[in-house]
């Protein structure tokens, strides 16, 4: 018998305004026209499991892994502006990074479901970069890492199109879920 898994993800970008509501994107001539307010600033997007995330998780699974697991403690994301669409499966950082990494929030990661429950084997991982940790225009690409030091490794990338502006007094709050899948 044969078997494939798979490791897919997805990445939920969500931008808050200083009051906790999503905020809206100004809206094209179109919907100005019909007076129709701008699209909420919250997206989905795919993600790329990296070439070293490919390893993590093979490490993972030995009885005494070698490198660092994504956890509560050593987990970070990382948000830029340099996407380029090249090499994506390659990358171990974002290729502009802006603003500091921003370590896990409280509780992550986390199973999407109960064990034996249908989502038991999707892990969410989730960093809010707060008012005032950001001021950037274009921020088109995310990682998500094992740590916050130069030895840390990239255990996913995404790039965010289209692109988002966070003011400083906007929070930026990304959900990832990795997938796995045997089939």
């Amino acid at each position: 018998m044969k078997e494939n898994l798979r490791v897919k993800g997805t990445v939920t970008v969500r931008v808050l305004d200083r009051d906790g509501n999503v905020k809206r994107r100004a809206p094209g001539w179109f919907r100005r026209l019909l007076h129709i307010p701008g699209r909420l600033c919250e997206q989905r997007y795919h993600n790329i499991v990296t070439r070293e995330g490919d390893a993590l998780i093979a490490d993972a699974l030995l009885a005494s892994p070698n490198k660092a697991k994504v956890t509560s403690s050593s987990g970070y994301i990382q948000v830029g502006t340099g996407w380029t669409g090249n090499s994506t499966k390659t990358n171990t950082r974002c290729n502009t990074a802006t603003g500091s990494m921003k370590a896990l929030d409280s509780g992550y990661p986390v199973l999407k479901a109960a064990w034996g429950s249908t989502g038991d084997t999707t892990v969410t991982y989730r960093a809010t970069f707060a008012a005032g940790a950001l001021n950037a225009n274009g921020i088109n690409e995310a990682c998500l890492l094992n740590g916050n030091s130069g030895s840390a490794n990239c255990l996913a990338y995404a790039q965010i199109t289209p692109a988002v502006n966070v003011t400083s007094s906007d929070t930026l709050q990304i959900l990832w879920e990795i997938t796995i899948l045997g089939q």
